[in-house]
């Protein structure tokens, strides 16, 4: 299911990219320029909605379509045993649940997961 903030992204990155064709379209002196903004614009504006489905999961939950956890990260249980519990802890602004940073410390890899 895609959130409203991806769907507000994407749709302005479309608008984005299609206004850049346009202009590019209706041609002119110096449109090349205008078109080419639009377009990188919109391009940026779809590949911050991809990204942003990954900021507290890992590839290999995503690799798997892995079911989130309750506030979107890792998903109940133990994690790996090279993932220790740091003291950073956090409420997830989408969830309102409290969440807590694990890290690998010879990686630098972090994972969250939602405290029960």
């Amino acid at each position: 299911m895609l959130g409203t903030a991806r769907v507000i992204l994407i749709a302005s990155g479309l608008a984005s990219i299609a206004g850049g064709l346009a202009i590019l379209v209706a041609g002119g002196r110096g449109s090349f320029i205008g078109a080419l903004s639009l377009f990188l614009i919109g391009l940026a504006l779809i590949g911050s909605a991809a990204l942003e489905r990954l900021r507290y999961r890992s590839n290999a939950h995503d690799t798997r379509a892995a079911v989130p956890g309750p506030a979107g990260g890792e998903p109940p249980g133990p994690l790996e045993p090279r993932f220790e519990p740091t003291d950073e802890v956090f409420v997830d602004p989408t969830s309102r649940l409290r969440t807590r940073v694990f890290l690998d410390r010879r990686t630098g890899e972090r994972r969250y997961q939602a405290e029960e």
